[in-house]
């Protein structure tokens, strides 16, 4: 029934993002719902799972049956009934193995399921951050190619009237070459721009499944992220992938646990029921057998060691991954704060002024106090701005969704 709503709401979010243009919210849900990897990791959990219910019982009886004591030669050759030592046996016996060490072993495997949820996590972590920075390079992506079209096409008509112009004998051949020169660098630009964006759509589809030519809604608010309230390193307490680290080693102390009850072995009781001939009497045997840990400090306690290293190795990995994330994430902090002021500073001042001096100098052209050269380079700088602006924005956008979407309680607050 849940998979049904789920492929449900799944089919209405897509006709919503048809409609109205596929957000980020959609897409990352879109990614969540076809993922392979996440699926593969709740079917290994559940195998931990399993193991842990089985880790707890005892082991299967062992139904024993022989023949002792067969003559092989003499008048009662092969016979199982004339000779009095002559028995036919059947029997059963069961290790048994502690309750304490099956609970261990069941914690252990319960411990693993935990470890995969936790990787299960990161995996859900990565993929809703790669989503979301493919989202945006098409959104940002788009308003470039929007960007370079518009200024190809003003390129051609700045063509057209120098050709006019030189045919009519008010224009220098040099103008002609100077606006078809802008014109192919323009083409040129616009080309690697839709190249760009072609391999940002293709991303999308990887993770969403949707069309390549698919529309994108708004970009959602992308003025804060989380991780800047509180302390860095509490939040980072909880990346999916420091507690992945956590749980392995959970997992490793308690197979140390399980090691060190090696040096209690379990037992192995049997009985049998030994059937002779007629004439004597049937028989009934009873017996135990204990392994001998004679140098456990040699093995059984090796083992422990070694489980405990083991423990050790897992902790200092996560401690090490907790340092270099609290590094890596502090810088990302930083840049993104400081790629806002740049954005701020480009939407207030830098790319106004590059219209208003394209503005300037087309006024001054119309009274021929600028050149044709001048034009082009001043049309060259404000699309060179524009899309400096637009590169900046995609860059921070991506740093927002790296940081935004690092942790799972973070990604499933921005995705309501």
């Amino acid at each position: 029934m849940q998979r049904i709503i789920a492929a449900a709401a799944l089919a209405v979010a897509s006709t919503l993002a048809t409609a109205q243009g596929l957000t980020l919210a959609q897409a990352q849900q879109s990614a969540v719902e076809r993922s392979l990897q996440l699926r593969a990791q709740d079917a290994r959990a559940t195998a931990s799972l399993e193991m842990a219910q089985a880790a707890d019982r005892l082991p299967d009886p062992v139904l024993r049956l022989g023949v002792d004591n067969v003559p092989v030669d003499g008048p009662d050759r092969f016979s199982l009934t004339n000779d009095f030592m002559t028995m036919r046996r059947i029997g059963v016996s069961q290790e048994w193995t502690g309750s304490d060490k099956r609970a261990l072993r069941r914690e252990r495997f319960e411990l693993e399921a935990g470890m995969v949820h936790a990787e299960r996590d990161a995996d859900l972590a990565a993929i809703r951050r790669n989503t979301a920075v493919a989202w945006l390079a098409c959104y940002y992506g788009a308003k470039m190619s929007a960007a370079a079209t518009r200024f190809v096409e003003a390129s051609r008509a700045e063509v057209e009237a120098a050709d006019a112009a030189y045919r009519a004998g008010r224009g220098a051949q040099s103008d002609v070459i100077s606006t078809r020169s802008a014109l192919a660098l323009a083409e040129d630009r616009r080309i690697d721009i839709e190249r760009r964006l072609r391999g940002a759509r293709l991303e999308l589809v990887r993770w969403t499944g949707s069309s390549a030519t698919a529309s994108l809604a708004a970009a959602p608010d992308m003025s804060t992220v989380h991780l800047e309230h509180g302390s860095l390193e509490a939040h980072l307490d909880r990346h999916p992938e420091i507690v992945a680290l956590g749980r392995r080693a959970d997992v490793a102390q308690a197979e140390a646990r399980i090691a060190a009850t090696a040096r209690h072995p379990d037992w192995t009781w049997e009985a049998s029921y030994q059937q002779r001939g007629p004439a004597y009497s049937n028989m009934v045997s009873i017996g135990v057998s204990i392994p001998l840990p004679w140098d456990a400090a040699n093995r059984q306690d090796r083992e422990t060691a070694a489980r405990l290293a083991q423990a050790d190795e897992a902790l200092a990995r996560r401690d090490e991954a907790r340092r270099a994330h609290i590094s890596e994430v502090g810088a990302m902090l930083e840049e993104w704060r400081a790629g806002r002021e740049r954005q701020a500073r480009f939407h207030r001042d830098i790319v106004p002024l590059a219209g208003e001096k394209t503005s300037a100098v087309l006024a001054a052209f119309g009274g021929a106090r600028a050149g044709l050269d001048q034009v082009l380079a001043a049309r060259r700088g404000e699309l060179e701005v524009e899309l400096q602006s637009l590169q900046l924005d995609l860059e921070v956008a991506t740093l927002w969704a790296k940081l935004e979407f690092l942790l799972p309680d973070a990604q499933l607050e921005a995705s309501r």
